[in-house]
């Protein structure tokens, strides 16, 4: 259903609302909305043009709201398609999962819940969209980091649809053990800490002084969370970012506003960058992305911290942590408190639905082109050129002149994404 069109400056756009089940085991159950944006240049927007849909990273990310050349690949994509932005179920107008929504569940309930949101449930909605709203048409798709584990699921699970992939830093292990994982992410989080500590020697004393005075004192957020040391260690999440250095850097530049008192900015804007109030599926079900088959996930990072005592909080210099979802995030961050006992169910829970079909993708023949960032620090490069080399019909283009969101600072990636599609005959026609 159009819910929605208008035309803004270099987009037409058209808003489209559909349910889909909570469960798709359980058709005739609990439904969600499932919203969608689909844009296209205003001067051929009654043109029949290729679609593109977008997969946001994530998880719990919802997709970008376009301006006129922003985000940087969509302006040279409205030249050749017609993009479609879904929100992924529980993230923005797609029936969003929060606070609020998870209280009513006890532990064992709010995981029933939250194990509905991980990727085949996703790409189960994004089958059920191509064939109702865009008349079962195929597909390409752009998978950005979490997009490209959504990308692996797809083509497990409904390669019908899709005529041609592109990913962009996120190829995923096959076997992904969450434990796996966190120990290769460790040490380049910790490269990442010494890259930061290397171009900004002087933040080295003044991030030990923060976390002194953090130590030392009850330290208030704005939203009355006390601001520990652990937490302030989780705004190296942005470390692996292409401005990430820089935002950090800036944010410790206005850290004091007198020689023991941190100031009002300082604060607020630490509260903001980890609160996650804008994507509190990202906490609740990181780790379950990571879950297949048998085996609990067991907050795999908190477990594998003691062989990496250099992220200890009382350690000097003070590292900061990146991608890790931590248990006492679910005690100290007001928006996430009402998840804790649906997170703690979920981590222990013994089996997970499976995510990846090896088989059916060792004999893939949709074509797919993806760039892998060598000194990534979110999805490690040596498990996804792994993964690669098992899958059928993918070619891998491998560079460190970009971080994680490469695809998001330099058009020229979905660029160069797209020619090496072409330059091997182009996307699938219909009917093959």
């Amino acid at each position: 259903m159009i819910v929605s069109e208008y035309t803004i400056p270099g987009l037409h756009v058209r808003d489209h609302v559909v349910r889909v089940p909570l469960d798709w085991s359980k058709p005739a159950g609990e439904t969600i909305e499932l919203f969608a944006r689909e844009v296209v240049d205003p001067a051929r927007k009654d043109e029949t043009l290729p679609l593109l849909c977008f997969l946001q990273g994530g998880p719990g990310g919802k997709s970008p709201r376009p301006t006129k050349g922003s985000p940087s690949w969509l302006a040279r994509a409205l030249k050749t398609h017609r993009i479609i932005l879904p929100d992924q179920r529980g993230t923005g107008r797609s029936t969003p999962v929060d606070a609020a929504t998870i209280a009513h569940f006890d532990g064992e309930a709010g995981a029933d819940y939250l194990a509905c949101f991980r990727a085949d449930s996703i790409v189960d909605d994004l089958e059920h969209l191509r064939k109702t709203v865009f008349g079962g048409e195929h597909w390409q798709t752009l998978g950005q980091s979490y997009g490209g584990f959504l990308t692996l699921t797809y083509l497990s699970r409904a390669p019908e649809g899709l005529s041609a992939c592109y990913v962009a830093g996120g190829i995923p292990s096959l076997d992904p053990s969450a434990e796996t994982v966190y120990r290769h992410t460790y040490p380049r989080v910790r490269a990442k800490n010494d890259l930061f500590y290397k171009r900004y020697p002087g933040d080295r004393a003044l991030v030990a002084r923060i976390a002194d005075v953090l130590e030392a004192n009850p330290v208030m957020l704005p939203d009355g969370d006390r601001l520990s040391v652990r937490r302030f260690q989780s705004l190296g999440l942005d470390l692996g970012m292409g401005p990430g250095h820089e935002n950090i850097h800036w944010l410790l530049d206005e850290a004091f506003a007198a020689p023991d008192r941190l100031s009002d900015q300082f604060l607020g804007s630490v509260m903001h960058q980890t609160a996650y109030s804008g994507n509190p599926l990202f906490a609740a079900i990181h780790e379950a992305i990571y879950g297949q088959g048998e085996g609990a996930t067991g907050w795999a990072a908190e477990r594998l911290l003691g062989e990496f005592p250099e992220f200890d909080a009382r350690a000097r210099p003070l590292l900061f942590t990146g991608e890790m979802i931590y248990p006492w995030m679910f005690e100290e961050i007001a928006l996430l408190r009402p998840f804790r006992a649906a997170a703690e169910a979920l981590a222990r829970r013994p089996r997970h639905s499976r995510l990846y079909d090896r088989a059916r993708l060792a004999e893939n023949a949709v074509p797919v082109s993806a760039v892998v960032y060598h000194d990534d620090m979110y999805v490690d490069a040596g498990l996804s050129l792994e993964t690669a080399r098992t899958v059928g019909n993918v070619d891998i283009w491998i560079t460190n002149e970009f971080e994680h969101d490469g695809i998001r600072q330099s058009a020229s990636v979905f660029e160069r994404l797209v020619t090496m599609v072409a330059e091997k005959g182009g996307p699938l026609k219909a009917g093959r």
